[in-house]
């Protein structure tokens, strides 16, 4: 293994870890030696990738979270600590982008929920862990966006809005929590998770065709390899920074 893209002795925590490019993030961290806490709303969940963690050879933590709920995060990051004694890696990939009829249909509470999952709760968890890493040994905070942040996105609106917030918040807690902690995010275009099972697919593709340079969507493995850039010592003099990794949407 790459001694730059070595994990060993790490400890990554993973928001959305259950699947899609949380999970892909998840075991490629463990695959590279690093112990590994799944995060999500599901327990069960959690619990399947952190079993998949293991064949690797390393230690794995389910941890059911809504990190939407403020109150929720503190608790995640002390049972962190509590089996670990650290948190090195930060992914902050968590998100919800709801389908709604039009702008006029979007509820207050529903506004609510896409900021508090997309936004808020990348926010609560880069401050509790972050303080940690910048008091200890430092460590690398990956926060995940996407194309919405920067580009017109119909029925998209509120999490687009919110993305771009991580944008900012990104910029700003690499200065925060510098020189012992980095902070960088990827901007992530569209990928054929589960999540786009709900999609028009014959309307996608025919879009992608002329809005992405690549024309298609990204698999979730093809996240990974940004991710243990930014995770890892080849990233080392990396911080501040918004990879696209999206085809070359335009």
């Amino acid at each position: 293994m790459d001694s730059l893209f070595d994990l060993s002795g790490k400890v990554a925590l993973v928001t959305g870890g259950s699947r899609g490019l949380g999970r892909a993030m998840a075991l490629a961290f463990a695959e590279r030696g690093a112990d590994v806490i799944v995060a999500s709303r599901k327990a069960r969940n959690c619990a399947a990738v952190a079993d998949e963690a293991r064949a690797f050879g390393v230690r794995a933590l389910a941890h059911a979270c809504h990190v939407g709920h403020w109150h929720e995060l503190g608790g995640l990051a002390d049972a962190a600590y509590a089996e670990f004694g650290k948190v090195d890696i930060l992914v902050n990939n968590a998100g919800m982008s709801p389908v709604y009829p039009k702008l006029s249909a979007v509820t207050e509470d529903l506004f609510d929920k896409v900021v508090a999952v997309n936004l808020k709760g990348p926010y609560r968890l880069s401050a509790l862990l972050g303080e940690r890493m910048a008091a200890g040994g430092g460590g690398a905070i990956i926060n995940v966006s996407s194309t919405a942040a920067v580009q017109a996105t119909p029925g998209s609106e509120p999490y687009g809005a919110a993305k771009a917030g991580v944008n900012s918040l990104t910029l700003s807690l690499a200065r925060a929590y510098a020189p012992k902690v980095r902070v960088n995010c990827i901007q992530a275009g569209p990928f054929l998770t589960d999540i786009s099972k709900a999609w028009d697919m014959a309307a996608f593709e025919r879009n992608a065709k002329t809005a992405i340079a690549l024309q298609r969507g990204g698999q979730a493995r093809e996240v990974v390899g940004a991710a243990l850039f930014l995770a890892s010592d080849a990233g080392s003099f990396t911080t501040g920074a918004i990879v696209r990794v999206d085809g070359g949407s335009f």
